[in-house]
């Protein structure tokens, strides 16, 4: 009798192990729920125009092919010309998240030329600061500085939100979902953030991209060498490698295609 209720217990802990285990793998550590790229595309208004991207044979549906996409933060800096010089070599367009205080305000016409290119710009912010340790007025802040950067050099109001190191919540969302604003995070991080060594960021980022896949990258400099430096020499090996493996490069908003970000959704 007492090993049937042993036995009965560790079935009920077991049980409840799994649950909790779920549930975590479907809501962010900070309690938010994430929506993949494939549960966005299932969604969207009827007579809505998809934001496709442009193939040889004409759009690209992510539904049917193969898609990924790059994503480079905190930029642009003086480094962001050599990244879309490989970018346009390649054919790949890549959405750029980017800062607005010392980046954007101070490189407006490279701005210009990212837009220019094809390339999706959205915000990382004003200034990096973690949106889940400042107070509401200042998340508000941080976001609404960084969007109104990047529409006052393009013209075009971002959608996009990329929260600092991936930190979101419950909160932030709220805010987010205030502020027209849909939340993107990652599947595959080449920690560029941590080495120089760009045959590591590569392998990293090889090893994780699967389909429907968002990339993080930076398109930063960093004076102390600790990182970000190998980031350059690593994009061109990222990306044949994949273009090899029967991957198509879109921006964000196409990825998500004939969905459209819905504002206060987290992607990833």
């Amino acid at each position: 009798m007492r090993s049937t209720t042993k036995a009965r217990r560790t079935r009920v802990l077991a049980a409840l192990l799994t649950t909790v285990a779920v549930a975590i793998g479907l809501t962010g550590c900070d309690g938010y729920d994430a929506t993949s790229p494939a549960a966005a595309r299932k969604h969207h208004p009827a007579g809505g125009q998809a934001a496709f991207a442009p193939g040889a044979g004409g759009p690209v549906d992510c539904r049917r092919v193969k898609c990924v996409a790059l994503t480079f933060d905190a930029g642009p800096s003086v480094r962001t010309p050599q990244i879309l010089a490989i970018l346009a070599k390649y054919h790949v367009h890549a959405t750029f998240f980017t800062l607005g205080k010392n980046h954007v305000m101070v490189h407006p016409e490279m701005v210009k030329e990212m837009a220019a290119q094809g390339h999706e710009i959205e915000t990382l912010t004003w200034s990096h600061q973690i949106l889940t340790k400042i107070s509401d007025d200042e998340v508000r802040k941080e976001i609404t500085e960084g969007r109104d950067a990047v529409q006052k050099v393009t013209g075009v109001r971002p959608t996009l939100l990329r929260p600092p190191q991936g930190r979101t919540s419950s909160k932030v969302t709220a805010i987010a979902r205030d502020l027209g604003m849909a939340e993107v995070v990652w599947s595959a991080d080449g920690a560029d953030y941590r080495t120089t060594d760009s045959a590591l960021i590569t392998k990293r980022i090889l090893a994780h991209t699967k389909r429907d896949g968002i990339i993080l990258l930076h398109d930063l400099v960093d004076p102390t060498n600790r990182g970000y430096n190998g980031t350059v020499a690593a994009v061109p090996g990222i990306i044949s490698t994949l273009q090899g493996r029967g991957y198509t490069f879109v921006t964000v908003s196409q990825l998500l295609a004939p969905g459209t970000p819905q504002p206060g959704k987290v992607y990833k």
